[in-house]
């Protein structure tokens, strides 16, 4: 099927490995180093650009060929702003306290690189169904990577997740300490770097 086609595919997978906004563009960085000192809120920021950024990218390939190029920008911006209200309702509504530890977060993803790239460079090029595909692979791109910092930080620096005690009593009876580090903004850096150090090192080796 046309739907499913090799391009397709390729659009979808491209951004999930090769093309990763975040480890090969170095994009969107600021919210991934802000929302992942737990993985709930990772998680949720995650899903949240996820859905954005694929129906954003489909709305605007359904109108790209009626909008004025003067003001392009303007008409991503205000679709984006649309999708980022309802999205900011839909969390007080049914994850009221998720949404608090996102604070502005959620707000800001009006701005997010990776998400007005894909507008600028894909859906205003392509139709509804690849441009959704694109959208969907680099919103779960994003979110693989704020879910890989967010459980590592919160595991080793609250010996938790989702809430849930994971290290046991009895290793903290034989001397373990959570590693404040990993709570701090600092540390997710690090590990931002070390993910996109691994990534290069796997996808880019020198033949």
């Amino acid at each position: 099927m046309a739907l499913f086609s090799k391009q397709n595919k390729e659009v979808f997978v491209n951004p999930l490995n090769l093309d990763n906004p975040i480890m090969v563009q170095v994009l969107g960085i600021c919210s991934a180093l802000a929302v992942t000192s737990q993985l709930k809120p990772a998680i949720v920021m995650g899903l949240a650009v996820t859905i954005i950024t694929a129906f954003s990218n489909v709305i605007i390939s359904a109108i790209r060929n009626t909008i004025p190029n003067r003001i392009r920008i303007i008409v991503q911006l205000v679709v984006v702003a649309a999708l980022v209200t309802i999205v900011s309702q839909v969390l007080k509504a049914f994850a009221y306290d998720v949404s608090m530890q996102l604070s502005v977060y959620v707000g800001l993803i009006i701005t997010n690189c990776i998400l007005m790239g894909r507008l600028e460079a894909f859906a205003m090029m392509n139709k509804p169904w690849p441009s959704f595909l694109d959208g969907l692979g680099n919103g779960l791109s994003y979110a693989v990577i704020l879910v890989i910092v967010g459980f590592i930080r919160e595991l080793f620096g609250r010996g938790t997740l989702l809430g849930f005690t994971i290290i046991p009593q009895s290793a903290y009876d034989a001397g373990y300490i959570n590693n404040g580090m990993m709570t701090m903004p600092a540390m997710a850096l690090i590990l931002l770097g070390c993910v996109i150090w691994v990534h290069r090192a796997y996808f880019y080796k020198e033949k």
